[in-house]
C-alpha cells in the first residue's frame, strides 16, 4: 500500500459522537490535504458507521484500517454470553490479558469483522488489525487464523497487529502479520529500539499511533486516564524544550517523520485541527542531529517501566 506520511485517526468521532456533518467535513478536508488512511476500530463507538457513511463516493480514495477484538457482541447475541463466560474462565485461571477486556475465541472476532464491513459499507478493508490481544492469545493462533481467513476469503487486503510490549514483538518475530501499529512519540519512545527495527527489517508496514502524545503537554492538571497520565508524568520529567518554547506539536510531529515508520495516526474531531496537522507535517522531519538529541535525552531521563502505552 502507498500511504500517507498522516493519517486520520477516527477514535475521537466515535468516542465523542461526533455529528455527521462534522465528520464530512474532516474527511473532506483529509482529502484536500492529501491524507489516504482512516485508522478506525470496532470499539470505537460508532466510529465505523460515521465513517461508512461519510466516504459515500470517495471509498477508492482512502485506505480504511480497522481493528477487531476487543468488543463483545450485543447483550441479545448468544455469543456475548459465550465471550464473557470463556473470559470470566480466563480470569478465575489467571491467564486474562490486562487488555482482554472481551473475548478472543474465533466467532467473536468474526462476528467483529463482518459487523465492520457492515458499518463502514464496505466489502472489503485495507487493513485489519488484532486490537492489542496479549502474547498469550497470539501465541495461541487463533485469533491470527481469523485474520488470515478474512484474507484469504477477500475480506481484508492485508493483516496486522496493534499493540505495543512484548506481544508486539512477538507480533513480528511470529512472520504472520504485514504491519504493526505501535505507540512512537516524544513521551513513548520504547518501540524503537527494538520492535520497530525489526519490524523494518522483516518487511512489515509501521504505523505510528499516537505521534503527538495526545498533545498532554497543554494539560496544567494531570489528566485521569491512565496512558494520559503516564505521557503527562514523562514529560514533566524530560522537560524538552521545544515544548517549553510552545512550538511542541510541530516538533512531535517531525519527530515521528523521522523515526523508522510508514504513516502515522493523529485524530481529532476538528477539521481546523486536522488542517493544521496537516500543514506541520508538510514542513518535513527533524534532521538527524535533532532527531538523535531527542533520544538521546530520552535514553538519558527514561524508567525502565516507561513502557509502550496500549
Amino acid at each position: 500500500m502507498e500511504v500517507s506520511a498522516l493519517g486520520f485517526g477516527a477514535a475521537e468521532i466515535g468516542f465523542e459522537n461526533t455529528d455527521d456533518h462534522t465528520v464530512d467535513a474532516l474527511i473532506g478536508s483529509a482529502q484536500d490535504a492529501g491524507l489516504n488512511v482512516i485508522d478506525t476500530a470496532a470499539m470505537y463507538g460508532e466510529s465505523e458507521e460515521k465513517i461508512g457513511r461519510a466516504l459515500h463516493s470517495r471509498r477508492d480514495q482512502f485506505l480504511i484500517f480497522t481493528k477487531c477484538g476487543r468488543h463483545l457482541p450485543s447483550r441479545s447475541n448468544p455469543l456475548r454470553f459465550v465471550a464473557c463466560a470463556q473470559q470470566n474462565l480466563r480470569r478465575l485461571r489467571g491467564r486474562a490479558g490486562e487488555y482482554e477486556s472481551s473475548d478472543w475465541h474465533s466467532r467473536v472476532l468474526r462476528s467483529n469483522i463482518e459487523n465492520s464491513l457492515r458499518r463502514l459499507k464496505t466489502d472489503c478493508v485495507d487493513l485489519i488489525q488484532l486490537h492489542s490481544c496479549s502474547e498469550e492469545s497470539l501465541r495461541r493462533g487463533e485469533v491470527i487464523e481469523v485474520l488470515q481467513r478474512a484474507r484469504e476469503s477477500g475480506k481484508a487486503r492485508h493483516i496486522g497487529y496493534s499493540g505495543d510490549g512484548t506481544a508486539a514483538l512477538y507480533a513480528i518475530e511470529c512472520g504472520q502479520f504485514e504491519a504493526l501499529e505501535i505507540s512512537i512519540n516524544v513521551a513513548d519512545q520504547e518501540a524503537l529500539d527494538v520492535v520497530v527495527p525489526l519490524a523494518r527489517h522483516r518487511g512489515v508496514g509501521v504505523i505510528a499511533k499516537r505521534p503527538i502524545a495526545n498533545a498532554v503537554w497543554k494539560s496544567i492538571k494531570r489528566p485521569t486516564a491512565a496512558h494520559l497520565q503516564a505521557y503527562w508524568d514523562r514529560l514533566q520529567e524530560l522537560r524538552f524544550d521545544f515544548l517549553q518554547a510552545g512550538d511542541g506539536l510541530e516538533t512531535a510531529l517531525q519527530f515521528d517523520l523521522a523515526a523508522p515508520m510508514h504513516t502515522m495516526i493523529v485524530g481529532t474531531t476538528n477539521p481546523a485541527h486536522l488542517r493544521q496537522n496537516a500543514q506541520s507535517a508538510e514542513v518535513g522531519a527533524l534532521d538527524d542531529a535533532q532527531f538523535a538529541a531527542i533520544r538521546a535525552h530520552w535514553k538519558a531521563v527514561a524508567k525502565e517501566n516507561w513502557v509502550g502505552q496500549m
